[in-house]
Parts: structure tokens; C-alpha cells; sequence
């Protein structure tokens, strides 16, 4: 497989397929370390888009359908 790299939660570092922490620790996989080293800001990013989403409701109903 290509190069794959993730983002250790434990110790906020970048690390490659094969080697680092295991997978429950980790956000990816990323076809870059320069992506893989933007994990958490890319995590913001969506959780602010979902909390504007109309369709997104916490509480009840199914995300992305509308009622």
C-alpha cells in the first residue's frame, strides 16, 4: 500500500503505517505527513460545520434527514 500516515493522539505526533502507537490512539490514515500533522485542526473544522448544519441535530432523528 502507499504511504499512510496517522496522528497519535497520545503523544500529538505524526506516524506511519506500521510503526507508532495503535489504531484506537490514532486519526487517519493520510496520504501526507503534512495532512496527517493537520488532523486535529481538520477535527475543528468539521465539528463547527456540523454544529451549523441544520440537518445535523443532536437529541433524537437521524443525522442528515431533515425533521
Amino acid at each position: 500500500m502507499a504511504d499512510e500516515y496517522f496522528f497519535c493522539l497520545n503523544h500529538h505526533r505524526v506516524e506511519e503505517r506500521g510503526s507508532g502507537c495503535t489504531a484506537k490512539d490514532r486519526l487517519g490514515p493520510y496520504p501526507s505527513r503534512e495532512e496527517a500533522s493537520r488532523a486535529l485542526e481538520k477535527v475543528k473544522e468539521r465539528n463547527e460545520e456540523w454544529e451549523q448544519d441544520e440537518n445535523w441535530k443532536d437529541g433524537g432523528g437521524t443525522p442528515g434527514i431533515p425533521g
